[in-house]
Parts: structure tokens; C-alpha cells; sequence
């Protein structure tokens, strides 16, 4: 599974509206970020206390860009 097909499936389980979940990959260079917006009473859900929850989201990324063998960045937009 590509690593925005995989942050999709679990975001929108973090989310109350799941049908708002965007996630669009924009190439680089060398990193390709992947933006990730929602419904602006979602962002506080998918960044979670201290950042946790973004700082979770972003191991998962960077995990599977491993198995891609890619790099990849997540950006949360609000």
C-alpha cells in the first residue's frame, strides 16, 4: 500500500468527517510531501496533544516510503 493510500485509511478513522479527507503528493527533488487536509474542526483530532498524533502520522509515512524506497514529508494543512 502506497504511503497515501495508507494515511487516508487511518485518518479517516481519526476523523469525524472522513468524506473531507484530502491528501494530495506533491513531487520534489528529492522529498515528495504529501499534504493532508481535513475539515477545520478535524485538525485538532489528526494533530492530537503535544503533536502525538502528527508525530505518529509521520513515522507511518516514513515507514512505508521505506518500502517504496522513496522519501516522503506529510504536511498537515489547516
Amino acid at each position: 500500500m502506497s504511503p497515501e493510500g495508507l494515511l487516508g485509511y487511518i485518518v479517516s478513522f481519526l476523523v469525524d468527517k472522513p468524506e473531507e479527507v484530502n491528501i494530495r503528493e506533491v513531487p520534489g527533488e528529492d522529498t515528495n510531501i504529501i499534504e493532508l487536509r481535513v475539515a477545520p474542526e478535524d485538525v485538532g483530532k489528526v494533530i492530537g496533544k503535544s503533536g502525538r498524533i502528527a508525530k505518529s502520522l509521520r513515522t507511518i509515512v516514513t515507514a512505508a516510503s521505506v518500502k517504496e524506497g522513496k522519501n516522503y514529508s506529510l504536511e498537515i494543512i489547516d
